[in-house]
């Protein structure tokens, strides 16, 4: 593999996109971050220069808008794509179904023909366990799990992508695509120049859990005690942010090695399964702050249990996560405090 490949990172400003922007550093290639910033702070461009000490290429480019994309393109000789740009709050896509399906799909059309124009081969796609669905009898799913219809036109839209891809690698003799089925991110990185921050109010568990703690908000809400889990609360997968960064650079240069045209979904979690309950007491353990919270009602699209089966991408990508469940909170309350400044 040569140095210094470039990188477009679509959506490289955001919560994930910034963690993989510093991890692509790391590893010597070049990220090229397309990212309008309706859904990031400008302010992360002057951090990952501080993290990383350099400067990253930027474009605030939406990526639904092909013309301003191409010109992109036709810039640097771009060696990958990480497709990240997208809207994600599960809840909001209930409410504005068409917003979503507008947004994120006809950016993963415009990213692929650019692809095929300009023969760009190696691409990795946010795609997300929503695409499981509500898993009936099996709440640890692997790849061969099916596909079920999503809970949320956000899921759906992940359903949606990755068929697209599909479809796209089948009809080309060329594309080598990876869709990265992340659980759940959480935590910062750990110079906490860097982490969640939601514009207006969190949808995420985490940044409501440490605005919260901080006074930004008076109180936590839990959507839910109710289901048939141990403490009445929804069990996720939380996986630590730098952990999924470290993913992407994986799945990359897994992909940057192969010849054949292929196609893969890969879970991309802990394989370990925590309460929303859970979480919130191992925060106040960790921390030592006491967290104002009540229960409410269950939040329409959330789906009772779901962990991840990674075996595929610890075979595949030589790829298993590092960090603990209590590095992912103190991150997270580190970013939150530093943020709070």
């Amino acid at each position: 593999m040569e140095d210094k490949k470039h990188i477009l990172v679509t959506g490289g400003a955001g919560f994930i996109g910034s963690h993989t922007v510093v991890a692509l550093f790391e590893k010597g290639f070049v990220p090229i971050i397309v990212d309008d910033l309706r859904n990031a702070q400008a302010s992360v461009l002057n951090q990952l220069k501080e993290i990383t000490g350099q400067t990253p290429i930027h474009f605030p480019v939406d990526c639904c808008d092909k013309k301003a994309l191409k010109k992109v393109f036709e810039q640097f000789p771009i060696a990958g794509i990480i497709h990240f740009a997208a809207y994600k709050a599960v809840g909001e896509s209930v409410s504005k179904p068409l917003e979503y399906y507008q947004n994120n799909l006809l950016s993963l059309i415009n990213i692929l023909q650019l692809a095929e124009e300009f023969s760009v081969r190696n691409i990795v796609f946010s795609s997300s366990c929503t695409v499981y669905g509500e898993p009936e009898n099996n709440i640890v799913v692997d790849e061969s799990f099916p596909i079920q219809a999503a809970n949320s036109p956000y899921g759906t839209t992940k359903i949606f992508g990755e068929k697209i891809l599909t479809d796209y690698q089948a009809a080309s003799p060329h594309a080598k695509v990876i869709c990265l089925r992340y659980f759940n991110p959480i935590g910062a990185h750990k110079s906490a120049l860097i982490g969640e921050l939601p514009i207006g109010k969190p949808n995420n568990l985490v940044p409501y859990i440490t605005q919260t703690a901080s006074g930004k908000l008076e109180k936590l809400t839990v959507f839910g005690a109710d289901y048939p889990t141990p403490d009445g609360s929804c069990i996720r997968d939380y996986i630590h942010v730098e952990d999924l960064a470290d993913a992407h650079v994986h799945a990359l240069i897994y992909s940057l090695e192969q010849e054949n045209s292929f196609i893969e979904a890969i879970n991309i979690g802990t394989g370990t399964g925590t309460t929303v309950l859970e979480l919130i007491h191992l925060f106040e353990k960790v921390t030592g702050v006491k967290l104002n919270y009540t229960v409410g009602p269950r939040r329409e699209g959330d789906i009772t249990a779901i962990y991840a089966n990674n075996e595929k991408a610890k075979k595949i990508l030589q790829w298993k996560p590092k960090r603990t469940l209590e590095e992912s909170m103190l991150s997270a309350w580190r970013w939150e405090q530093n943020n709070t400044k």
